[in-house]
């Protein structure tokens, strides 16, 4: 299953990044190979529509799932309505997000846990 994990660099033991819309990269992992690519995200220091944008890179790049700290209201629906699953509350490694998920300690998310526009005040 592919999934898509926000991160703070390009590594698996990188940090998650706390943001979905604004997130610094987005590793795209292989679950059951832990192949990876790691996608600089170019809409992190957009003025608006991050979140959609980013979602729908996501679709394009058929993500099943989205591991993150916290999702906005906009990015949220974009996510469903495509749809992909999202959790959110995600932290540590993105290596411990992969083997969380895996091992089904992860729930998805019944709806967005931030405002929109949350990211924005953690510039690049």
């Amino acid at each position: 299953m592919k999934i898509a994990v926000t991160s703070e660099g390009t590594t698996l033991s990188d940090q998650v990044d706390p943001r979905f819309g604004r997130c610094a990269h987005f590793m795209i992992v292989e679950t059951d190979t832990i192949e990876f690519e790691a996608i600089g995200n170019s809409n992190a220091g957009a003025g608006g529509g991050a979140g959609i944008q980013s979602a729908q890179l996501m679709s394009e790049r058929d993500v099943k799932v989205v591991l993150t700290g916290s999702c906005g209201p906009n990015a949220f629906r974009t996510l469903n309505a495509a749809g992909i699953e999202v959790v959110t509350g995600v932290g540590g490694s993105v290596q411990d997000a992969i083997e969380k998920f895996k091992a089904g300690d992860l729930s998805s998310s019944t709806s967005a846990n931030v405002a929109g526009h949350f990211g924005m005040q953690k510039q690049q």
